[in-house]
């Protein structure tokens, strides 16, 4: 194999520049539940379930989301640098936390569209701050439609006039979360402060207090009332859109995974800022009021798209922390580290 792809206890500077795009995914509350572990092929992607959020998230549905979404920043990396990712999902039954194998495949040119994408990796942030009322084009709008479909998934825009609805229902599946005492322990530990911490989400990626609330973003300051945070007037009527599959089990989230990142570096790519808001998604009996399996569509991704100011970045662990031992390999050799 290629040396910069290649194999000496760990992987070549190519393979090592993927896996850094690939932890620059986002996930649920930045918990960065992925592992990888490369082998002289091509790199196997592994859940971390230690970092699963279990009370939103007890079947880890968004957990595995967000590792689909590692593996299409992993796929668009390796394309960028000019080999054909060749992927399987769910490789080895017998092995649940093993979510995907991606291969070094044939060499390839990357095009236009890859080579965006993949600069858009580093860009992309998850945006709470105000967007201004300037419209989505709706050929960019169609242009994020046609990405969610090219890998397998349906990104269908809300119509305006069921906004507010939609808004709605996301103000009650947040409202009951803040009336919940173990939805606060759980958020004080995804949002607690320590020096050197790299994952979570930090005050600075709060966001303002939206006030009215028009715009119901996830409050990762409740348990923090000390910290004062300004309060904003956000968009009146927010342009939403909703990520759709046709089934609801892994193979399916991890589709959803990608079809979202892809959605959010087209974004990226033309200027747009996206939040993320699945809130609805974490009550079964409102998630089905956006579609049930009598349809056909699972809701997995609720997406806020608009113009907004730049977003600080957040925190991301180092690739040594991301690294995974084989079974049978010797941990922490030539900086190979497990992470449990």
């Amino acid at each position: 194999m290629n040396t910069g792809w290649g194999w000496n206890g760990r992987p070549g500077p190519l393979m090592a520049a993927c896996l850094e795009a690939a932890g620059a995914a986002p996930s649920v509350h930045n918990s960065q539940p992925w592992r990888f572990r490369p082998h002289p092929d091509g790199v196997d992607v592994l859940a971390d379930r230690q970092r699963q959020v279990d009370l939103i998230d007890p079947d880890g549905r968004e957990l595995t989301i967000s590792v689909g979404a590692a593996v299409f920043n992993l796929r668009v990396a390796m394309l960028a640098h000019g080999r054909t990712p060749v992927l399987r999902l769910l490789p080895e039954p017998g092995q649940p936390d093993l979510l995907a194998r991606i291969t070094v495949g044939a060499p390839i040119e990357a095009d236009e569209t890859v080579r965006l994408l993949a600069r858009a990796v580093a860009h992309r942030r998850t945006n709470r701050r105000p967007f201004t009322d300037l419209p989505v084009p709706p050929e960019v709008l169609d242009e994020l439609v046609a990405a969610a479909r090219t890998e397998h998934g349906r990104l269908a825009v809300v119509d305006p006039l069921a906004g507010p609805s939609v808004v709605a229902l996301i103000s009650t599946a947040e409202d009951r979360r803040r009336a919940d005492p173990a939805y606060w322990v759980e958020l004080e530990r995804w949002t607690r402060e320590r020096p050197g911490r790299l994952d979570g989400v930090p005050p600075q990626a709060f966001g303002p207090w939206p006030v009215p609330r028009t715009v119901p973003v996830r409050d990762f300051g409740l348990v923090w009332p000390a910290r004062r945070r300004r309060v904003a007037a956000f968009e009146d009527s927010p342009v939403l859109a909703v990520l759709y599959t046709t089934a609801d089990g892994p193979r399916d989230w991890l589709r959803a995974g990608q079809a979202l990142q892809r959605v959010l570096l087209t974004a990226t790519v033309r200027g747009l800022s996206t939040t993320l808001m699945t809130q609805p998604l974490e009550y079964p009996e409102l998630r089905d009021l956006l579609g049930g399996s009598a349809d056909g569509r699972r809701a997995q991704a609720i997406i806020r798209i608009g113009y907004g100011p730049l977003s600080p970045p957040v925190p991301r662990r180092p690739l040594d922390e991301l690294i995974d031992s084989a079974p049978g390999w010797p941990v922490g050799v030539a900086g190979v580290t497990s992470v449990g």
